[in-house]
C-alpha cells in the first residue's frame, strides 16, 4: 500500500470514529514542511522542494530547471555549431518539436487519470534522455528533427505530471508552495542552463557534445529517483455497509472518483477548467514579452543599446526567484481565481506602461521602461503562482491529468504562437502591440474572474 492510499484509509477511519483526518501528505512525514506567513528565504524554499517527494524527487526538478534553461538555446546552438543546419532549418525542427510535444499532452493527461502519477514525470524525463541521445547521433537534419521531437514531448509534458504528483501528495496552500518552490528553481535553471550552453558553445563542438551526453545522463538518474517514488493515484476502498451502521451520511467520506465515475463530458467543474484555460491564451504572451517584445521596442524603436534588453531580462529572473515563493504564501488567504484575474490586470497595466514608455524615446524612454519592468514582473509571479494551483484545487480528482493538461495545453500554445503574432503586432508599430496585447489580457482577466472555478 502506497502512503497516499495508507493516508486516505486513515482519514476514512478517522471520520466513522469522529476524529478528524491526518494531514496531507507532505505534512504527516516526519520532518515534512508546513506552509505559513512565517516561511520565508532560502530555508522555505529548500523545505517546499522537499514537500512532495523528498529529496529525491527535488533532485529531479533541479534536473527540470536545468534542462529548460538548456532547451532553447543549446539545441539551436548544437544544430547550427555541430551539425552546420542553417538557422531557418534548425528553428523549423524546434517548432516541430514544440508542435510535437503539445499534440501528446491530452495523451499525458489520459494516463495521469488512469491513476499514474510517478511513472508519467519519469517517462518524460527518459524521453529527454532519449532526446539527449539522438542529438550526439544525429548527422543531419532528420537526426536533429527527432532530437527535438523528442525534447519538445519531454518538456511539454513535464509540467503536467510534475503538477499531478505534488498535486497527490500535498494538498490546499502546501500544494500551492510547493508548486511556486519548484516554478522558482525553474527560473535559476533558465539562466544557469543559458549560461552553461554559451560556455559550451566557446569550447567548441567537442564541448558541445559532452553537455548534450551529460544532459542524457542526468535525466536518466533523475527518471531513475522519480520513479522511485511509486506515486500513484489515491483509492479509497468504499466501507462496508455493516462496517457502519449507524453513521450519519455526511460523517462517512466519499470514495475518490475515478475517471470513468466522472467522465470528461458529465463534469461541471472540467467544463469550467476548459473556459478557464481558453481566458489563460493572452495571459501565455506574457512569457515571451520579456523575449521578443521589450528587445524589440528597445533597440529598435528607442534606439537603446542591447545591454537594456540583457539588464530587464536579468532583473526579471532576480525579482521572480526572490519573490515568487514569498508571494504565495503572504496571499495565501486570498482566492486563487481573485489571484489570477489580478494578475490580467497588473499585466495589462504594465502593457500600457510600456507603451506610455516608448513614447518619451531615447534613454528616458528605457528607464521608463526598466521600471515598468517591475510592475510587469508582479503581474507574471501572480499569474504563474496562482494559474496552476487553481486547476489543481478545482480539478474533479478522477480528471485531474486532463485538467492539468488543457491548461497546459492552452499555455504552450499561447507560447507557440506569441513570437509570430507579438513581431506582427509589433511591425504595425507599438501603438498597435500594446493597446492590443492590454486589451486580450482585461478581457482574460473578466473571463477569469467570471468563469473560472472557486478556489
Amino acid at each position: 500500500m502506497s502512503l497516499v492510499q495508507e493516508k486516505l484509509v486513515h482519514d476514512h477511519a478517522a471520520a466513522r470514529n469522529g476524529e478528524p483526518p491526518s494531514p496531507p501528505v507532505a505534512t504527516a512525514r516526519r520532518g515534512a514542511p508546513r506552509a505559513g506567513a512565517s516561511d520565508r528565504g532560502p530555508a522555505a524554499l529548500l523545505r517546499m522542494l522537499t514537500a512532495a517527494g523528498g529529496r529525491r524527487y527535488a533532485a529531479a526538478l533541479l534536473v527540470d530547471a536545468l534542462g529548460a534553461g538548456l532547451l532553447r538555446p543549446f539545441l539551436l546552438l548544437y544544430g547550427i555549431g555541430v551539425l552546420h543546419l542553417g538557422a531557418g532549418a534548425a528553428g523549423l525542427a524546434m517548432s516541430a518539436g514544440m508542435l510535437a510535444g503539445l499534440l501528446v499532452l491530452p495523451l499525458t493527461g489520459r494516463w495521469i487519470d488512469r491513476g499514474a502519477r510517478s511513472l508519467p514525470a519519469a517517462a518524460t524525463l527518459l524521453v529527454r534522455a532519449a532526446g539527449s541521445v539522438a542529438l550526439l547521433c544525429a548527422g543531419g537534419l532528420g537526426g536533429f528533427t527527432v532530437a527535438a521531437v523528442l525534447l519538445g514531448v519531454g518538456g511539454q509534458s513535464w509540467p503536467t505530471t510534475h503538477a499531478a504528483v505534488v498535486s497527490t501528495l500535498t494538498q490546499g496552500r502546501t500544494r500551492d508552495a510547493a508548486l511556486a518552490a519548484g516554478r522558482t528553481l525553474r527560473n535559476a535553471g533558465l539562466g544557469a542552463g543559458a549560461l552553461l550552453a554559451t560556455l559550451a558553445v566557446a569550447g567548441g563542438a567537442g564541448a558541445v557534445r559532452l553537455l548534450a551526453g551529460v544532459t542524457a545522463a542526468a535525466c536518466l538518474v533523475a527518471a531513475a529517483l522519480v520513479h522511485s517514488l511509486h506515486v500513484t493515484a489515491p483509492r479509497t476502498p468504499a466501507p462496508a455497509p455493516d462496517a457502519v451502521p449507524d453513521a450519519a451520511p455526511d460523517t462517512v467520506p466519499d470514495a475518490v472518483p475515478d475517471a470513468a465515475a466522472e467522465t470528461p463530458g458529465r463534469s461541471p467543474a472540467l467544463r469550467r477548467i476548459t473556459l478557464l484555460s481558453a481566458a489563460n491564451l493572452p495571459y501565455a504572451f506574457s512569457f515571451d514579452v520579456l523575449e521578443v517584445a521589450l528587445p524589440a521596442l528597445l533597440v529598435l524603436h528607442l534606439q537603446a543599446s542591447p545591454a537594456w534588453s540583457s539588464g530587464v531580462f536579468v532583473g526579471n529572473t532576480v525579482l521572480v526567484i526572490t519573490l515568487q515563493l514569498a508571494v504565495v504564501l503572504r496571499l495565501a488567504d486570498r482566492s486563487r481565481r481573485g489571484v489570477l484575474a489580478a494578475a490580467g490586470v497588473v499585466l495589462a497595466l504594465s502593457y500600457l506602461g510600456f507603451w506610455a514608455a516608448g513614447g518619451i524615446g531615447g534613454t528616458s524612454g528605457a528607464v521608463a521602461v526598466a521600471g515598468v519592468s517591475v510592475l510587469f514582473t508582479l503581474g507574471e509571479i501572480l499569474y504563474s503562482g496562482s494559474g496552476t494551483a487553481l486547476v489543481a484545487a478545482a480539478a474533479p480528482p478522477g480528471l485531474l491529468g486532463r485538467a492539468l493538461a488543457r491548461w497546459e495545453l492552452a499555455t504552450g500554445l499561447g507560447r507557440t504562437l506569441a513570437p509570430a503574432v507579438l513581431t506582427a503586432l509589433l511591425a504595425a508599430g507599438p501603438g498597435v502591440l500594446w493597446p492590443v496585447l492590454a486589451a486580450a489580457t482585461l478581457l482574460g482577466a473578466a473571463a477569469v474572474a467570471r468563469l473560472a472555478p472557486a478556489g
